[in-house]
């Protein structure tokens, strides 16, 4: 016995692990192709944080002068050479060498009794800034910086005068290009680190991590890892489960094929796993949306003539007076619809229980036959924008008895115009839900274009381009709204 329960405290890290582990419904690669597009964003982004940097003003005295220094402006910031790359197994490195920074600044100098005035421009040569940024999931599944490492330093800066006096105090500019070189080395990171921190942050929280899709089902997008950085891409893991808003500890067990993204070529790929599309499926069966009853103008008039004739016998004998009542299909499916996915493309199958009822006016519903229908559907996935959507197609039908070997036998006549009859009201109505799509896990102002998908066995690949339609700190301003909003 103590052997026994050795053994397990021995296992229990090892069984924990393993129930933690599961694969992911959903993921995205970043590539350095996409890191390219990227990079131009940044570089804007960083010149902007940069320009609106305050310094303080700057007093001194040397010798007969005395200077005073105020309204400090950076005005542009010139880029000799910017990289932006992934670091492995950290995040990303932002970094800038041998460029040079142009500011503007306003003098008040006394030599004596002498008084000058005017406005100095400065530029900052050798300026080199280098910025390793850490990645993270957070304890939300979001995805997260988590710390910064940031190195800056201007190697020289020199300053012209204007104005009556301006040559003859060029010389006093080391003394002032000394010390503003000295506050913008002390500025610059701290800049960039809250702009980071704070702005970029704000940024990830816009992508969704569990979120309403419609007034029935939700999606959870939250992280299962820590994001995974190569040399060439980014790589995030999402749980990608769909859940029933009226039931959301009810959820679908993850035992499909892991996703796997091989291609570097685009700027963007997005996997989806089988247990993405049937988690789906389950959440919508959980909320009791397969289930509707076609009656009235739903029932063609074609339809309700055949059934009539195929259970005249049946009404006869239940009751003659229910001849003339109205007829109607209910139809319910009988357990989660699933998903295959394969290279030749995908397929759902769903089973459902149809019952034929009569309406006697004022009275309960009279069932006349029960049946099973069996219904396979093509599945076309497409992408627009950062919304997947999906159509389907009915590709293949079949009804059988649930009451006898001879009924079924009856019920062929009905194949056709069951059919039909699915294509013409259930279809439609499967791809009102989603025509609308559900938004993949992407930050506001960026989506897919150019977009192709490929079928894997188990999963599908999207590969695509990436397109802004709001530069970088406008997406971070809206981000900003929306948290405050929240």
């Amino acid at each position: 016995m103590t052997a026994l329960l050795l053994s397990f405290v021995f296992l229990m890290p090892f069984l924990a692990k393993m129930e933690a582990a599961q694969p992911a419904g959903c993921k995205i690669r970043i590539t350095n192709k996409g890191l390219e597009k990227l990079k131009s964003e940044t570089e804007k982004f960083v010149e902007e944080e940069l320009c609106n940097i305050s310094m303080p003003e700057m007093m001194g005295k040397e010798g007969r002068f005395q200077y005073t220094i105020t309204d400090v402006k950076i005005t542009e910031l010139i880029l000799a050479h910017a990289d932006l790359k992934f670091i492995p197994d950290v995040g990303l490195l932002f970094d800038i060498q041998n460029s040079s920074i142009s500011l503007s600044f306003h003098r008040q100098i006394l030599y004596w009794f002498f008084y000058d005035t005017g406005n100095i421009n400065a530029s900052a040569d050798g300026v080199n800034i280098n910025t390793a940024v850490n990645l993270i999931r957070d304890y939300e599944g979001r995805l997260k910086i988590n710390n910064i490492t940031c190195n800056a330093k201007i190697n020289r800066m020199r300053a012209k005068f204007s104005g009556t006096l301006g040559k003859v105090y060029d010389f006093v500019a080391r003394f002032l290009t000394t010390g503003m070189r000295f506050y913008l080395n002390q500025r610059i990171c701290p800049a960039l680190n809250h702009a980071a921190l704070v702005h970029v942050n704000s940024l990830l929280e816009t992508i969704p991590v569990r979120t309403e899709v419609d007034n029935y089902i939700g999606i959870d997008y939250s992280l299962i890892e820590d994001p995974v950085m190569t040399d060439q891409s980014l790589d995030m893991h999402f749980r990608g489960m769909f859940f029933d808003l009226s039931h959301q500890n009810l959820t679908l067990a993850n035992y499909a094929v892991d996703p796997v993204i091989r291609e570097y070529d685009r700027m963007v790929y997005l996997a989806l796993s089988e247990f993405f599309f049937d988690s789906g499926m389950f959440a919508y069966y959980t909320a009791g949306m397969f289930q509707m009853d076609i009656v009235d103008e739903k029932m063609p008039k074609d339809l309700e003539m055949l059934l009539r004739t195929t259970y005249f016998g049946t009404i006869m004998i239940t009751n003659p007076a229910l001849m003339d009542a109205p007829l109607a299909l209910r139809l319910a499916v009988n357990s989660p619809p699933k998903t295959t996915i394969k290279t030749s493309g995908a397929t759902v199958f769903m089973t459902a229980i149809v019952k034929v009822m009569i309406l006697p006016p004022g009275q309960p519903a009279v069932q006349l036959s029960s049946m099973t229908m069996e219904a396979k559907f093509n599945a076309k996935v497409s992408m627009k924008g950062k919304r997947l959507a999906v159509h389907a197609d009915l590709r293949r039908f079949k009804i059988f008895s649930n009451q006898s070997a001879l009924e079924s036998l009856a019920l062929i006549p009905l194949q056709a115009p069951l059919k039909t009859m699915l294509q013409m009201s259930v279809v439609p109505l499967i791809n009102n839900w989603t025509k609308r799509g559900v938004r993949i896990p992407l930050a506001d102002g960026m989506d897919f274009v150019e977009e192709v998908v490929e079928y894997h066995n188990g999963f599908i690949v999207i590969g695509a381009n990436l397109h802004f339609s709001k530069g970088l700190r406008e997406m971070m301003v809206g981000g900003a709204n929306a948290t405050t909003t929240a």
